[in-house]
Parts: structure tokens; C-alpha cells; sequence
């Protein structure tokens, strides 16, 4: 046996890179945008967010809404946003040389997305606001011996957003406003690498190419079946984004608003880390040829740093607001998202040779709502709204990172204002997910094994808000 001509060979590494798949490739996967940017805002579905402008939330959804603010405000929200998303089997398949494993148990989790807000009218043209929010993110978490956990384990996305913005009233009809963005994002990513696959890909080039004996490799590979290697990646970047919008005014009863917030470029650089596992006890001549072996698949499967390129989505929206009378409000808006700009997800090592790439092929989406105020008191306001909002993921990129379809959302809210000052906010809604089936290897079932069946998905959103106007 030529161990030395084994260890110089480039071609059994080659082949088993080929084995690998990272969920790095789906950090942010499918529809990781948060629409919950305030509490008010809740109760109505969002609806007419860049026509609406009644508190100083609307920095993020049209700075051009300061104008109408009757002077120096703060607001601070937050939205609790719980997933639900658990999967049915139908015919998944199990990596080679793996169990297949369970159903993952519930993926999705709850959490509170935050924002704070802060406008001040510097004269009758001009206002300032800062506004700190969270406008992307997602989480989603299976069990750790699930039949997908060669796919996806753990994804957690978070950003932050600050946006300082102006407002410029140009005349009594119609008023500009613009911001910039700075924001930050961070991703932790986790699943299971078929360690197993790996050697016995590196087996079988190595057999081919006359270096080991073919027949070693069956009394091998029962030697070492089971064995996974648990890969995390770790990464944040900061970048700059826009945002401008209008607001026009043709009576006092009637508003018209359209926002847009501009793409942001991340170079998202951080590190991958492998835990790859010991070999099992092995009789000789297999414990030298193992051991071989895991060498090369240790170098490919070896911890480094690793950028991502990635372009998150533009957003316009488009919104109406109409005084029915003193006791009715109406609104309404459409929203174009750009997620046509994520095609692929491709993680780079530092030394240029590429990790991962996941085809996602997004395409853009639009979002639709209506909704209604009723103005019950002057101390009491109720809300409700419809959504609807496609979703970006095709059925086939469908990933369970985070297996999202096209959603209805059903909403209601009220507020009540404690003092002319104070305002509280609280609003509930329910997103119902259109079931989304699920057939992924992530390019080999051998490697990846294959999540074959549906989810059953639904999203609860509660949102809190104060709004103080200081006088």
C-alpha cells in the first residue's frame, strides 16, 4: 500500500468536500424581514404605515410623517413575535451511513423585537427624528438528532437599526423626508456534518485511484457508520442604507403617503468551527487507512475564518389614510419587497476557496393590507386589519431554516389615552401560513439525507406601545 502516494493525494479531499453541506448556506434563508416596527401599528396589519404617521414610529415607515406631529415625542414599543412551525413526515429519506432520525419537535420560538423613537419639530418646516429598530431577523431551532440535522439545527439572525431622519414641509399640501440608516447584523448558524459520508467518499476515491485496497473499505465503514461532526458559523457586519418618502395632504380628512428604504450591501465576516469526532477502535490495517482517512477529511472539515456576501432587501411602499368622520378612519397600502437580490448564499473561506453555496433564488414579493379606526371615546381608539403577504421562497429552494409560504394576517388592537400627553397601545395578531411542503437534500441525499413532507406553521404577534408628546 502506498501510504505516501495516500497522503499526497488531492483527489479523495476533492470528493469529500463534495460530501459536505453547511446550513451556512441558508443563514437567511426564506422571510426574515420584521414588519413589526411599532405596537400601534399592530392592531391595524400595518396597513397604510406611510400614510398613517399619528406617532413618531413613522421615522421608520415615512419620515415625511413628522410634519404632523403636534410637537416633541417619544414612543417606545415592543412586539412579541412567537413561530410556530413543526413537520410532518412523508417519505424523508436518512443520510448514508446515519439514522434517519425524528420530526425536529416545534422549530419555531418566540421573541420580542423592540423600538424606539424620538421626533422633534425644530420649526414649522423642519423636524428631527431618531428612530432604533430591528428590521430583519428570525430564529428557528430543531431538535439535535432530527432527520434534518444535516440541513439546519439552529438559525439565529438579529439586527439593529438606528435611523436619524429629517423632515422638510415644503407646503401646507406636501411635505419630504429622509433618513440614513446604520445597521448592524449578526448570525449564528448550526448543524451536523456527515462524518461518516465524508469517509466514505474519501474511501471510495481512494480505492479508485489504486491507494487502498478496495475490499478494506465495507469492514471500514461498518467500523465507523454514526459518526457526525457538529459545525457552527459565527458572523456580523455593519453597513449603511437610505431611506426617503412623501407625504401629501390634499384636505385635512385624506393622506397619501409613499416611502421607500433602500438595499444594504453586508460583507458578513466570521468563523466556521468543527468538532470533528475520534475514530472508533479499528483493527489494523483499517486504523492506519482510517486514519488516513479522517486526516484529509479533517483538513477540508478544518476551522477558519469565512466571509458572505449578501444584499438585503429594498422595500416601497405605497399608502392611503382616510377620515371617514369623527368616529371612522380607513386605510390602506401596498408594499413591493426586492428579495430577488439574494440568488445565492455563497460562504468563502479567507484562503478564496468556497465553503458553501445554496442556490435560494427569492423572488420579489408584494404585500397588501387594509384597515380601520374606530373612535369610540376621545379616550378610546379600536383597530383591526387584513394582510396578505406573499412570500419569497419557491417551492423548490423551500429550506428549514425557516419554511415560510405565503401569509393572511388577522389583526385588532385599541389604544387608550391615559392624558392628552399619553397614549398606550396594544394589538394582536394572528398570521396564518399557508401549509408549505418540503422536499430538500441540499444537493445529495447521500450527504444531507432528504427532508421530504409539510409544515404546519403559524405566527402570533402581540405588541405594546406608550407614546408620550411632551408639551
Amino acid at each position: 500500500m502506498n501510504f505516501a502516494a495516500f497522503r499526497r493525494t488531492r483527489l479523495a479531499l476533492a470528493m469529500g468536500a463534495a460530501m459536505l453541506s453547511l446550513s451556512a448556506g441558508h443563514a437567511l434563508g426564506s422571510n426574515f424581514a420584521l414588519q413589526e416596527q411599532n405596537g400601534s401599528g399592530v392592531g391595524n396589519a400595518f396597513a397604510g404605515g406611510a400614510a398613517v404617521a399619528e406617532d413618531a414610529s413613522t421615522i421608520y415607515f415615512n419620515p415625511a410623517g413628522m410634519s404632523r406631529l403636534p410637537g416633541i415625542q417619544g414612543v417606545v414599543s415592543g412586539d412579541l413575535i412567537c413561530l410556530s412551525a413543526k413537520l410532518s413526515d412523508n417519505g424523508s429519506q436518512p443520510a448514508a451511513f446515519q439514522p434517519l432520525g425524528g420530526t425536529g419537535g416545534d422549530a419555531g420560538s418566540c421573541a420580542v423585537v423592540p423600538s424606539l423613537y424620538l421626533a422633534v419639530p425644530i420649526n414649522k418646516q423642519w423636524a428631527f427624528g431618531l428612530g432604533v429598530g430591528a428590521p430583519f431577523g428570525l430564529k428557528t431551532e430543531y431538535d439535535s438528532e432530527w432527520l434534518g440535522r444535516f440541513q439546519a439545527i439552529k438559525s439565529k439572525v438579529d439586527t439593529i437599526n438606528i435611523n436619524p431622519a429629517v423632515s422638510w414641509k415644503v407646503t401646507d399640501m406636501v411635505t419630504v423626508g429622509a433618513g440614513a440608516n446604520w445597521q448592524r447584523i449578526k448570525a449564528t448558524l448550526t448543524n451536523d456534518v456527515n462524518y461518516s459520508g465524508a469517509l466514505a467518499t474519501a474511501a471510495a476515491a481512494a480505492a479508485a485511484g489504486g491507494l487502498i485496497p478496495p475490499g478494506v473499505i465495507p469492514p471500514l465503514l461498518a467500523g465507523v457508520a454514526g459518526l457526525e461532526s457538529p459545525a457552527a458559523v459565527n458572523g456580523n457586519d455593519s453597513a449603511w442604507g437610505w431611506n426617503i418618502g412623501i407625504l401629501v395632504e390634499p384636505d385635512k380628512w385624506t393622506r397619501i403617503g409613499a416611502s421607500y428604504r433602500s438595499r444594504i450591501s453586508y460583507t458578513i465576516r466570521g468563523q466556521v468551527n468543527f468538532n470533528n469526532p475520534a475514530l472508533p477502535a479499528l483493527t489494523p490495517p483499517l486504523d492506519s487507512i482510517g486514519a488516513l482517512l479522517a486526516t484529509g477529511v479533517n483538513q477540508v472539515l478544518s476551522n477558519g475564518d469565512v466571509t458572505l456576501a449578501l444584499k438585503v432587501p429594498d422595500t416601497g411602499n405605497i399608502s392611503f389614510f382616510r377620515t371617514l368622520n369623527d368616529k371612522w378612519d380607513v386605510m390602506a397600502d401596498i408594499q413591493y419587497t426586492g428579495w430577488s437580490s439574494i440568488q445565492n448564499l455563497t460562504i468563502v473561506r479567507s484562503t478564496g476557496a468556497i465553503l458553501s453555496v445554496t442556490p435560494e433564488n427569492f423572488r420579489d414579493t408584494w404585500r397588501g393590507s387594509i384597515g380601520t379606526n374606530y373612535h369610540y371615546t376621545n379616550q378610546w381608539m379600536f383597530r383591526a386589519g387584513l394582510a396578505y403577504d406573499q412570500s419569497p421562497v419557491r417551492d423548490a429552494q423551500r429550506t428549514p431554516t425557516l419554511p415560510d409560504n405565503d401569509r393572511t394576517w388577522l389583526a385588532i388592537g385599541a389604544q387608550y389615552r391615559v392624558s392628552p400627553q399619553l397614549a398606550l397601545d396594544a394589538g394582536y395578531t394572528h398570521i396564518f401560513v399557508r401549509n408549505p411542503s418540503i422536499n430538500q437534500n441540499q444537493g445529495s441525499t447521500a450527504a444531507n439525507g432528504l427532508i421530504s413532507g409539510s409544515y404546519k406553521n403559524d405566527v402570533n404577534v402581540v405588541g405594546l406601545q406608550a407614546t408620550y408628546t411632551f408639551n
